[in-house]
């Protein structure tokens, strides 16, 4: 009887002290995680100003270099931990010429996570907002990837005397996404090992999933920089809620009909659905603008930085 009853107890205790540890685990990655936020942040900061946006005193981050007439705004798509170092071989081929600007949403690179509302106007109003803020007039050449499309044109819509012309990075339309229903992806499990610090502990998950580094494009010291963003706004939650609100907001967008600014595009043959090239050309056709398809990826901006940059530099300066 005594022995039954020993081995109860152990029977008990082993998945207690299982769930136990595990609590520990998560619990000690969690308060690390945390602390090393701290001081990344310290040793890395913004190298653009951060302002605030709203009343709540939420701010983002603005980055901004050269001179021109115009200023070349550019516009991350989704998940894309750190735009600036995303962005930054292409900027830098256009900044010698042009004011360039990227704009990092909240949830996005130095920018803070904020509680505001990820429906497409807010999110308009707090990059316009950022941009004013930090000095940086109209007109503005928009250099949308991929989700922020949708902003571009939003942008175009309601404000075409700010906006010369888009210049579209593979980003969406509104047609092809009533067509498809395509939403971004969110992992649930990625989320948890992100904000749990346990990510930290997953070898080369920053080299293999963010772009800029899979490409070459950054220095050793560019790529510490950008890897310690990486572990903390990966799936933000401002991330979350734009998946939520992608299809509302593409919605809305195409109710705005087509723009009467040109839109020029830049497009993938990544997307094996032939709905994705032959909507973005025939709404780059439709403004008036052109298109070319280019045999790279989705982040087309880091397979061709250089032509992407020559032939842009043609279409502002063909602008009227």
């Amino acid at each position: 009887m005594q022995t039954r009853r020993v081995l109860k107890w152990i029977a008990l205790g082993i998945p207690t002290a299982f769930v136990i540890g595990i609590a520990l685990l998560i619990g000690s990655s969690y308060v690390e995680h945390r602390t090393l936020i701290e001081e990344e942040q310290r040793e890395y900061p913004a190298p653009g100003v951060l302002v605030e946006v709203n009343d709540e005193g939420d701010r983002l981050h603005v980055y901004a270099e050269g001179e021109g007439n115009e200023t070349l705004v550019f516009m991350s798509g989704f998940g894309t931990s750190s735009p600036f170092y995303d962005f930054k071989v292409l900027f830098e081929e256009l900044s010698d010429d042009y004011r360039v600007a990227v704009v990092e949403r909240a949830g996005y690179g130095w920018s803070d996570i904020t509680s505001s509302p990820r429906d497409i106007d807010t999110v308009l109003r707090e990059t316009r907002a950022a941009l004013q803020i930090a000095g940086e007039r109209p007109p503005y050449v928009l250099f949308p990837h991929s989700m922020a499309g949708l902003e571009a044109l939003h942008w175009a819509s309601l404000y075409p005397e700010e906006v010369q012309a888009v210049i579209s990075l593979d980003s969406v339309v509104p047609g092809y996404v009533e067509q498809s229903g395509e939403e971004p992806d969110v992992s649930a499990a990625i989320t948890f090992l992100t904000r749990t610090g346990l990510v930290r502990n997953q070898p080369g998950v920053f080299e293999s999933n963010f772009h800029a580094m899979q490409k070459g494009h950054l220095t050793e010291e560019e790529a510490d920089a950008a890897r310690t963003i990486f572990f903390r706004r990966l799936f933000t939650k401002n991330m979350w809620e734009e998946a939520d609100t992608f299809i509302s907001n593409s919605r809305l967008v195409a109710e705005h009909g087509t723009v009467d600014v040109p839109f020029h595009a830049f497009i993938s043959n990544e997307n094996e659905d032939p709905q994705w090239a032959e909507s973005i050309a025939s709404y780059a056709e439709a403004t008036g603008g052109g298109s070319s398809v280019l045999d790279g990826h989705h982040y087309i901006h880091l397979d061709f930085p250089e032509l992407i940059a020559e032939r842009s530099t043609e279409i502002i300066e063909n602008s009227p």
